[in-house]
């Protein structure tokens, strides 16, 4: 009985012994900066960086297959943050982008043809005749796109719409890709007039189907810069690389243009990007 024992710990010995040896022999070696990257990133993994996570975010900045500033979710401060990690200066990236609902038809304002009482989802609520709203482009309101929001920047309206806060998003884009209407849209963070609708009706139809919908009447045209607004298939339709000034939102008899500003400095986009969402 003591013979085996004595046998059976020699043999684990061996074992641990040849395991040791060989996790030395064939360790692969890791940058250290790698763990050091991810953990300056976000930790959302959303994925708008074309990586399914931060982890293999962070390998690919440290390798160099990407830049520094390749996390939109993170923006200006963690591209600063790795730029120290890596030992680099940070020149600067692209403009600040923020998602943006471009639709205004609340329920106060936009008619239904049935109540829908299926799945609160919006891509289940389309399949069913485009959706409850007359309007076959308007936002279906179930909030799909809040749920999905890693960062809490979408709250539902208590008239159905969905409405994102710039200063909290991240320029993420997954509600973009969860909307089986396609009108959430990125723009450019500090421009400030928006046309809330995605109407692609003619103007007596638009307007019956909502209070709110643009009419393509170009009121709205004539009002801004040359290029700045322009008509496309029956809508009104904002040019982001162009300056608008605010007074335009004045000239819309349908009260579809609106203005959006972002907080000055946008402190709380920082702290956005820096705590994951919380301002």
């Amino acid at each position: 009985m003591l013979t085996a024992v004595v046998t059976l710990a020699a043999l684990g010995l061996v074992a641990a012994f040849g395991l040791a040896m060989a996790a030395r022999i064939f360790a692969v070696e890791t940058d250290p900066r790698i763990q050091l990257v991810e953990e300056a990133l976000p930790g959302a993994n959303c994925g708008a960086c074309g990586y399914p996570g931060c982890s293999g975010l962070a390998k690919a900045i440290v390798e160099g297959a990407v830049g520094i500033g390749n996390c939109p979710a993170g923006g200006e401060n963690v591209a600063h943050t790795i730029a120290k990690i890596m030992g680099v200066t940070y020149s600067g990236g692209s403009e600040r982008m923020a998602a943006i609902v471009l639709c205004g038809g609340s329920d106060q304002v936009a008619r239904k043809k049935f109540m829908y009482n299926g799945v609160r989802d919006c891509a289940s609520a389309a399949m069913i005749f485009g959706g409850d709203k007359y309007c076959r482009y308007g936002c279906l309101g179930l909030g799909t796109c809040a749920g999905i929001c890693p960062f809490g920047a979408i709250r539902m309206l208590p008239g159905g719409l969905a409405e994102v806060d710039p200063a909290k998003c991240t320029g993420c884009g997954k509600c973009v890709d969860s909307c089986p209407k396609k009108i959430i849209k990125m723009v450019p963070a500090k421009r400030t007039v928006h046309i809330l609708c995605s109407s692609h009706d003619k103007g007596a139809a638009a307007r019956k189907a909502c209070d709110n919908a643009c009419i393509a009447c170009g009121k709205c045209v004539k009002a801004a810069p040359p290029g700045a607004i322009t008509i496309d298939n029956f809508l009104a339709v904002v040019d982001y690389g162009a300056e608008i000034p605010e007074d335009v939102a004045g000239e819309c008899p349908m009260n579809t243009i609106v203005v959006r500003k972002e907080p000055s400095g946008c402190e709380s986009c920082a702290a956005a990007a820096a705590g994951g969402g919380a301002v």
